[in-house]
């Protein structure tokens, strides 16, 4: 079994980037995590971050097809990534959304506002890492196509 863990916008500055919200732990760092749990669920883990919705798209596409699901943290692109929303949904992979932080406690509204979630089967926030590792879990126990 494979899956794709998809990291958009700003993601990359994890460990750097506003602490508080984001912890001080890094990208690399996660994706290290996620690997090896994957190996302990006998899953192959697939990762890629990009600050560009095109390059996110472009990795879907030629991805998906030997895919059996993708766990997504879209970063800023929850809020309008409609392009991306339409190449996840092409896919008819399971999806699960993941946000480090608790989208819908921050101060701003519009991070309430997810394009990902109507087409996902679930979205976990504001777990920090421990939402990607719950996203794998469940991942893991579902075949390819269950939405």
């Amino acid at each position: 079994m494979k899956i794709l863990v998809i990291n958009g916008p700003n993601l990359n500055m994890l460990g750097k980037r506003n602490k508080a919200i984001y912890g001080n732990k890094t990208l690399a760092g996660l994706e290290t995590i996620l690997k090896n749990q994957g190996k302990k669920l006998g899953v192959e883990v697939v990762t890629f971050q990009s600050n560009g919705e095109g390059q996110m798209i472009d990795f879907i596409q030629e991805n998906y097809s030997r895919a059996h699901g993708i766990i997504i943290n879209p970063g800023a692109l929850t809020h309008y990534g409609f392009s991306l929303r339409d190449a996840l949904e092409d896919t008819s992979l399971p999806i699960i959304e993941v946000h480090i932080s608790n989208i819908y406690a921050r101060k701003e509204f519009w991070r309430a506002e997810s394009v990902i979630a109507p087409i996902a089967r679930g979205q976990i926030a504001g777990l920090g890492f421990h939402g990607y590792i719950a996203a794998l879990q469940i991942m893991a126990e579902k075949p390819k196509g269950k939405r």
